[in-house]
């Protein structure tokens, strides 16, 4: 018996040395899932790990999109517009959608923008709905390119999970000793939750790449835009005016008693100078 927990803390020793030795998520990134990932899980990490590694796998299908598009509105107009786009993403009116992100701005110079992620086919609808009769400024497409990082997750969530299958496989030996029942019992905890983070990360790569990243920026059209700044010019000015009068009328209160003083003793001076001039 000695001999048997000599082999398996042995065993266990060289599992734990060859998954320090891969490039696999921290334990403390997630919680214990389970002891095992179900059958389903497994087979779809196979293939996504089959699929990426094939040559002749379509690129596109690894790409997480994003879309910038800048709507030229009147400024009365854009907070109506962002209730729209909002409206029609929480209803799914062109598909999946969900609502990350609203910034709407008022005052002399308004804009709003509103960050959604939504399915592919829904990108072109709802740039079409924020753009409705109005005009269509800047747009830009970004793609960043996830095979790489899919695949590798892929793999380190294999390895896992091979190496949770064997540490299973020892559990249930009737000859292990107290000692080996909790290392090893840490060691399957510590499995479980590497793979619950690479489950999770699984996940997050996978809805970057079914849905894509969309911003509509709502901005007012670039000659209302240039009377604002020209009323906003003016109101400077007027701005200006007032406050330079109100500091000169502030330096006068402060200098009037100086001036005061100045006269009284320049009429001093010249008095007395002018006695002894008359004296004998």
């Amino acid at each position: 018996m000695r001999k048997a927990s000599i082999a398996l803390l042995g065993t266990l020793v060289m599992l734990g040395l060859a998954a320090c030795g891969d490039s696999g998520p921290s334990s403390a990134e997630s919680a214990s899932y389970g002891a095992a990932a179900p059958a389903a899980k497994m087979v779809a990490r196979e293939e996504s790990a089959a699929d990426v590694a094939d040559g002749g796998h379509d690129l596109s299908a690894m790409l997480a999109y994003e879309h910038h598009a800048g709507i030229q509105l009147p400024a009365d107009l854009i907070p109506g517009r962002l209730q729209q786009v909002q409206a029609a993403c929480a209803e799914s009116r062109f598909g999946a959608c969900v609502v990350l992100n609203v910034n709407q701005q008022g005052g002399e110079r308004p804009s709003a923008s509103a960050t959604l992620r939504i399915v592919p086919d829904g990108v072109e609808p709802m740039i079409a709905l924020a753009g409705e009769d109005a005009r269509l400024g800047n747009r830009s497409t970004h793609a960043e390119d996830l095979a790489v990082a899919v695949r590798d997750n892929a793999q380190v969530q294999d390895r896992l999970q091979r190496e949770m299958e064997r540490l299973q496989q020892f559990q249930q030996r009737p000859d292990l000793a107290v000692g080996d029942m909790i290392s090893l019992s840490e060691r399957i905890a510590s499995v479980e939750a590497q793979l619950e983070s690479a489950a999770q990360r699984d996940a997050q790569y996978r809805r970057r790449i079914n849905t894509q990243l969309l911003t509509l920026n709502f901005q007012p059209p670039s000659v209302q835009t240039s009377r604002s700044e020209v009323g906003q010019a003016l109101r400077d000015v007027v701005s200006l005016l007032s406050l330079g009068t109100a500091w000169t009328i502030r330096t006068a209160a402060l200098l009037t008693p100086v001036v005061l003083a100045l006269v009284v003793l320049v009429a001093v001076i010249r008095a007395i100078r002018r006695r002894r001039r008359s004296a004998p």
